[in-house]
């Protein structure tokens, strides 16, 4: 999806009619439409914002509180979830710590390692566009701002639509549907109630990652790696995706033997993201071969001999299937 703010889930009709007072735009404007993705990719980045953000997918509902904070090239942010479990997640430029405060644990990691770790920022890599026709929809208002409204329909079988709503003031991204082929909103994040340009608040991040005496500290070992080094590879590239990177992480934290490694591979079509698993056999753990769908989210899972491969990501089941099919043993 556009943006993944609510990690503790897991990486709208297009066709539906502008709302009451909402304003078509017609084809002559789609240069307006493609400046609208830079807004939007710079308000992600460069605006201080904090709000409530309501995730919904497959008869679940959750929400969030998020704040995100830029002060010179430092970024911050803060996600606490309001549903469910309790957790925590603060980042600090790269550095994300995640804490579950009904057990103690914090789980500490470096974003950078792998992009697709849990941040509040939303964007649209403009090489998206070769893949999906970005049209302009209108204006609508979302908690109480007017947005312009925007669909990126994709120009193939391989990937969702998905319809934006980008403030009209700044381009923050206020609201994001993933949209089936059948017409049907697979999933749906929106802010409720956001304030946009309040004043930075670093300490609220910085500060709650220092006081964590008393919490027991898991620090997952992870390594870059690449597939090919690991004896794995694709055998033909999937339409449209790219690869954006690849780890390899202890499955508990500690051991990092490689019996106890799991192998993740990122794709990236500029819109949305797959990750390929690949992880040792163990018959004491659950990996039943599996093929499912909760919201925009796909997931199918194979045994390779004494490997399980698990394809998961925001697209159509033959998305999957053609990673798992393109993915091959090479040593």
């Amino acid at each position: 999806m556009v943006w993944r703010w609510l990690p503790i889930v897991t990486l709208a009709s297009f066709l539906l009619p502008v709302h009451a007072g909402g304003v078509g735009f017609p084809e002559a404007h789609a240069a307006d439409a493609r400046s609208w993705l830079a807004r939007i990719h710079d308000a992600a980045n460069q605006r201080n914002y904090q709000g409530t953000l309501v995730f919904s997918a497959g008869g679940m509902l959750s929400s969030s509180r998020v704040a995100h904070f830029a002060v010179g090239d430092q970024s911050f942010e803060r996600l606490e979830a309001l549903d469910g479990r309790q957790q925590r997640i603060y980042r600090m430029n790269d550095a994300v710590h995640t804490l579950w405060p009904q057990s103690k644990v914090a789980v500490v990691e470096k974003r950078g390692v792998l992009s697709t770790l849990p941040s509040s920022t939303q964007t649209v890599e403009p090489r998206a566009l070769e893949l999906y026709e970005l049209k302009a929809e209108g204006v609508e208002r979302v908690a109480g701002r007017e947005a312009r409204v925007f669909v990126l329909q994709p120009r193939d079988e391989f990937r969702y639509a998905q319809r934006l709503w980008a403030d009209r003031e700044t381009g923050l991204m206020l609201r994001a549907d993933v949209i089936g082929h059948n017409r049907q909103v697979l999933e749906s994040t929106a802010f409720s109630e956001v304030e946009i340009g309040v004043k930075p608040q670093p300490d609220s991040v910085t500060q709650a990652v220092r006081r964590l005496e008393g919490w027991r500290v898991v620090r997952p070992q992870q390594q870059r790696t690449q597939l090919e080094a690991e004896g794995w590879g694709l055998d033909r590239p999937v339409a449209g995706f790219k690869f954006a990177g690849c780890v390899k992480r202890s499955l508990d934290g500690a051991d990092a033997s490689p019996d106890n490694q799991v192998l993740q591979a990122v794709f990236s079509d500029g819109l949305t993201h797959v990750s390929l698993f690949v992880e040792p056999y163990d018959a004491r753990r659950q990996m039943a071969p599996l093929v499912g769908q909760i919201g925009a989210t796909g997931t199918l899972r194979q045994r390779r001999g004494d490997f399980v491969v698990t394809v998961l990501g925001d697209v159509p089941a033959p998305t999957l299937k053609a990673f798992a099919d393109a993915l091959e043993r090479r040593r």
